[in-house]
């Protein structure tokens, strides 16, 4: 297809896609039976088909026709202009980014498949925030873990939020859902890796003593939602806690942060 469509109607059924973006329940709910997500932006847009995510269609205000003129002439999807007014009417909120465009989900791979090639993993429990899901992964991808594996009850990460926040991570860090919790945890232990659950208690080892340094070491780090932290099934089911040592009477970090200061202890 070349060339973009415009469009002028905010109830045509070729934007249904975008339609109602921050009613948050409703996402969660359709996009992942749909086989449906949102990348947002220029960036994220194209390090989503970088990934091989195939695009359904492409929203664009006119400002950013321009800027995204490479990737309108070679879409084999739809591609539809409208005003920055109908973009808003559309999706419920102000399209800065000028850029939208709704991708088809692909398969996850299986927990085995990323155990097998591991070396440094991150686990996450209940981590149901999808901002603190998204910079989490840019973290994690950023200094160099290899996959993440995600409890049951974890966020979404390819929810819109996640993925603007994540600055697109989560197409570049493969990951996975464990089938059970705890009990999926044993499949990361009998590959080979050493669970160390991030926790604020102060008799927990420093992490930046708890690595093993022995050549070829797997280690998979735990982190827990925002205030909660990991559950007791979740700690006790790990090999060793570990904590950022603190200062100033602070006790803990927000789990985004802590994911960056734990990443880079066990990848320096």
């Amino acid at each position: 297809m070349t060339g973009a469509v415009t469009v002028e109607d905010p109830d045509d059924p070729r934007l249904g896609d975008y339609t109602a973006l921050t009613d948050v329940a409703l996402r969660r709910r359709r996009e992942p039976a749909e086989g449906l997500f949102m990348a947002e932006g220029e960036k994220v847009i194209r390090r989503a088909l970088r990934a091989g995510y195939p695009m359904r269609s492409m929203l664009l205000t006119p400002r950013w026709a321009d800027t995204m003129a490479d990737l309108v002439e070679r879409a084999t999807a739809p591609v539809y202009l409208v005003s920055p007014a109908l973009a808003e009417r559309v999706t419920g909120y102000h399209v800065h980014r000028g850029a939208l465009a709704a991708m088809r989900r692909t398969p996850l791979p299986e927990p085995a498949e990323l155990l097998a090639t591991a070396r440094r993993l991150v686990v996450l429990e209940a981590v149901n925030d999808h901002t603190n899901v998204g910079a989490v992964f840019r973290c994690a991808a950023a200094l160099g873990m290899d996959a993440v594996l995600l409890s049951p009850d974890c966020a979404d990460p390819l929810y819109r939020r996640s993925v603007k926040v994540s600055m697109g991570a989560v197409f570049s860090l493969p990951y996975a859902r464990l089938d059970g919790w705890p009990g999926g945890l044993d499949t990361v232990r009998e590959a080979g890796f050493r669970l160390l659950a991030l926790t604020p208690e102060e008799r927990a080892e420093d992490i930046a003593t708890a690595v093993p340094e022995a050549p070829g070491a797997r280690v998979a780090l735990m982190l827990g939602a925002e205030g909660d932290g990991l559950t007791p099934r979740a700690l006790a089911a790990a090999d060793a806690r570990v904590r950022i040592p603190m200062a100033h009477g602070i006790d803990s970090l927000n789990v985004a942060a802590a994911a960056a200061v734990a990443c880079y202890a066990l990848t320096r």
